[in-house]
C-alpha cells in the first residue's frame, strides 16, 4: 500500500540529519497530540500499511530511507536511530493519551531508544528529542504518582531496588528517573572534542550542551519519591566531568543549585547548603515568585540553624508573604533562650508544625536550633545572676550552673503544661501535658492508690499501674522529663565543644568559668557570635558545585583512550 505522506516525513528526517539540525528534528518529531492535519494523515496510512503487527516492516520502510552512505562522519551507524524512528511511528500510531498508564510505558520505551541513539553519532541531532521526551515523562510520572487509585495495582508491573527478599518496589518516578539518568549518563561522558569539555569560544559542546538539563530532570524525580542515596550519584558525576556551572543558562544554574543545597541541607551540611541556596536566590529571576519561594524556605532554615536570622525587609518581599509568622516567633525564642516558647513552637502539635512538616524542616530547626537556645539562655543567666569576676585577682567570670538549670526547668515546666502546685482540686496526681513528654511515656501508668485493693490478676484486664515484676526494676519513674544538673553540664559542655562558649566546667563547684575576659568583656569572649563562630572553621567549597578554576576533589578518573603521541 502506498504511504506517500511517510515517504515524504522519511525524506525530510534525511535531509535534517544531514544538515544536523537537532532543533528542527525536534519540531518535526511530533509526539503530543492534538495532531496536526498532515500527521493525522501519516498516522491513517500507518495503521492501514503497518499495522502493530507489521513493526518488522515498518523498520525496513525507515533502512531504506536513510541509505548506508548518510551515515555519520565518525564511523557512527544510524541503525539506533533508526530503531528510534521506527519507535517512533509506533507511538503516534498506538497511542491513547486517555489511558495515561499505557502512554507513560510507550513514552519510557520511547525515551529508552532515544537514549540509545545519543550515543551514536546522531547523538547530537537528537539531544533535544531526548530532552523533551525527558521532560514530558518526568511531568507524567509525577502526576500518576500523585493519583494512587491508578497506580494501585502496578506492584508486580515494576521492577525491584536489589534482588534480597528486603528489596523495595520501584515506583513510577523512581524507574522514570533511572531510564533519565541514563541519558544524562552519556552526556556527562562526553569524550569527543576538547578534554575541557568547552570549544573555541569557550562554551559547552557537544552532549555536555545537556549536562544540567537533564541532572535536573533527574534531582526533580529523585527529590519528589525521596530517594537522596540516587542523587547523590547524580552531584558526584557532574563534580568529576562536568565543565564549570557557570557556563551555562541562569534557568539550569539556579534549578541545579537549589537540588545541591536541598540535598546538602538534608544531609545537615547546613553552611554548604546555604551557600548552593544563597547562589539559587541571588540568580534566580525576580518574576520567578514560586521559585524565589521556594528557595527562600531552605535558605531561611539553613541560616537560621548557622545563628543568622533574617532582616525585617525580607519578609517584605512578594515571595516571602506568610513565612514571617512561620519563622519570626522561633527566632525570637532562639534569640532570648526561651525555651517554653522553642519547646511549643516545634511541638508536633502545634498548629505551624504541620507546614514546618510538609517543607520538611521540622526535625532540622528542632534537632540544630535547640542548642542555640541553651546558648541564649546562659547567657541571660549570665547577665541576671553571673559573677563578673576579678581580673586583679585572676578570678574568672562564672556561672552558676544551678541558677542556669534552675531558669531551665521552669521554663521546661511551663512547656509541658506543669502548674506550680501538682495537687489538683479533684485530687489527682497527674495532668497530660500539652508540651513534650517523656520519651517512654507509652509505658509509663498512673500510680495505684493506697487505698484501692489490688485486682486480681486477669489476661483481659489488668489493674491501674500494673507492671510486669520481671521489668519493675527498668520502667523509668512516671514524671515530665525535666532538665537535671547532668543535663545541664553536658548541654555546657557540648557548647564549648563546639566553640560557641568560651571556658570551662568546674564540676566540683558546679560553675561554668570564661576563661580569656582579662582585657575584654566577658560577654564577648564567653559568648561569640554564632554566625562567625560556625563559618570560620567552613570551606567555601561545595562538592558537587563546579567552579572554574576550581581543583576538584580526588578520584578522577583520566580516560587516555583518545590520546595521541606527543608531537603528532
Amino acid at each position: 500500500m502506498a504511504t506517500p505522506t511517510v515517504d515524504k516525513f522519511l525524506s525530510e528526517i534525511a535531509h535534517l540529519m544531514r544538515e544536523k539540525n537537532g532543533t528542527a528534528m525536534l519540531d518535526f518529531l511530533c509526539y503530543e497530540p492534538p495532531w496536526p492535519p498532515l500527521y493525522n494523515q501519516m498516522i491513517s496510512e500507518l495503521r492501514q500499511a503497518y499495522p502493530v503487527f507489521q513493526q518488522a516492516g515498518l523498520e525496513r520502510k525507515c533502512t531504506e530511507s536513510l541509505p548506508a552512505e548518510e551515515e555519520g562522519e565518525g564511523g557512527g551507524s544510524f541503525t539506533s536511530f533508526i530503531s528510534f524512528l521506527s519507535k517512533y511511528f509506533a507511538f503516534i500510531r498506538d497511542v491513547d493519551v486517555s489511558q495515561l498508564l499505557e502512554t507513560h510505558d510507550r513514552l519510557k520505551a520511547l525515551l529508552g531508544h532515544a537514549s540509545i541513539a545519543l550515543s551514536a553519532s546522531t547523538g547530537l541531532i537528537i539531544l533535544p528529542m531526548v530532552i523533551s521526551l525527558s521532560r514530558t515523562l518526568a511531568r507524567l510520572a509525577i502526576g500518576l504518582d500523585k493519583r494512587p487509585d491508578l497506580v494501585a495495582n502496578l506492584t508486580s508491573r515494576e521492577a525491584t531496588a536489589g534482588g534480597g527478599e528486603a528489596s523495595e518496589r520501584v515506583t513510577l518516578a523512581e524507574g522514570s528517573a533511572n531510564l533519565i539518568r541514563e541519558a544524562f549518563k552519556k552526556c556527562a561522558s562526553e569524550r569527543s572534542g576538547n578534554i575541557s569539555g568547552l570549544d573555541g569560544e569557550g562554551k559547552p559542546e557537544g552532549r555536555r550542551i545537556g549536562i544540567y538539563l537533564m541532572a535536573n530532570l533527574c534531582l526533580k524525580l529523585f527529590f519528589h519519591c525521596k530517594k537522596l542515596r540516587s542523587a547523590e550519584q547524580i552531584f558526584a558525576m557532574i563534580y568529576q566531568q562536568s565543565p564549570p556551572l557557570s557556563l551555562y543558562p541562569a534557568a539550569q544554574r539556579t534549578t541545579f543549585l537549589y537540588y545541591l543545597g536541598r540535598y546538602h541541607f538534608a544531609n545537615n551540611h547546613f553552611y554548604r547548603a546555604q551557600l548552593a541556596l544563597q547562589a539559587a536566590y541571588d540568580q534566580c529571576h525576580r518574576q520567578a515568585t514560586r521559585q524565589r519561594r521556594l528557595i527562600l524556605i531552605y535558605l531561611i532554615t539553613s541560616n537560621m540553624i548557622l545563628g543568622r536570622f533574617p532582616k525585617a525587609h525580607t519578609y517584605q518581599r512578594p515571595e516571602a508573604r506568610g513565612l514571617q509568622e512561620k519563622f519570626e516567633p522561633l527566632c525570637h525564642a532562639i534569640a532570648k533562650g526561651d525555651l517554653d516558647s522553642f519547646h511549643r513552637l516545634t511541638n508536633i502539635n502545634h498548629p505551624s508544625a504541620s507546614w514546618f512538616l510538609h517543607w520538611r524542616i521540622l526535625l532540622q530547626i528542632t534537632n540544630r536550633c535547640e542548642v542555640l537556645v541553651w546558648r541564649s539562655l546562659a547567657r541571660k543567666t549570665f547577665l541576671i545572676s553571673g559573677n563578673l569576676g576579678d581580673a586583679a585577682n585572676k578570678k574568672a567570670p562564672t556561672l552558676d550552673l544551678d541558677d542556669l538549670l534552675v531558669v531551665a526547668t521552669l521554663l521546661e515546666k511551663r512547656a509541658l503544661g506543669i502548674e506550680p502546685k501538682d495537687n489538683k482540686a479533684d485530687g489527682s496526681q497527674h495532668q497530660q501535658p500539652e508540651g513534650r513528654t517523656h520519651t517512654n511515656s507509652i509505658f509509663i501508668f498512673p500510680p495505684t492508690p493506697a487505698d484501692t485493693p489490688p485486682a486480681k490478676e486477669d489476661e483481659d484486664e489488668l489493674p491501674d499501674g500494673y507492671v510486669d515484676p520481671d521489668l519493675l526494676d527498668f520502667v523509668d519513674p512516671p514524671g515530665p522529663d525535666l532538665p537535671t544538673l547532668e543535663t545541664v553540664e553536658s548541654t555546657i559542655a557540648s557548647l564549648v565543644d563546639q566553640d560557641l562558649l568560651h571556658g570551662f566546667i568546674s564540676h566540683g563547684q558546679r560553675r561554668f568559668a570564661i576563661t580569656g575576659a582579662k582585657n575584654a568583656s566577658p560577654l564577648q569572649v564567653g559568648f561569640p557570635n554564632v554566625w562567625a563562630t560556625i563559618t570560620s572553621n567552613m570551606s567555601e567549597e561545595v562538592p558537587g558545585w563546579v567552579k572554574e578554576g576550581q581543583q576538584r576533589g580526588g578520584g578522577t578518573t583520566m580516560h587516555l583512550s583518545g590520546a595521541r603521541p606527543v608531537g603528532v
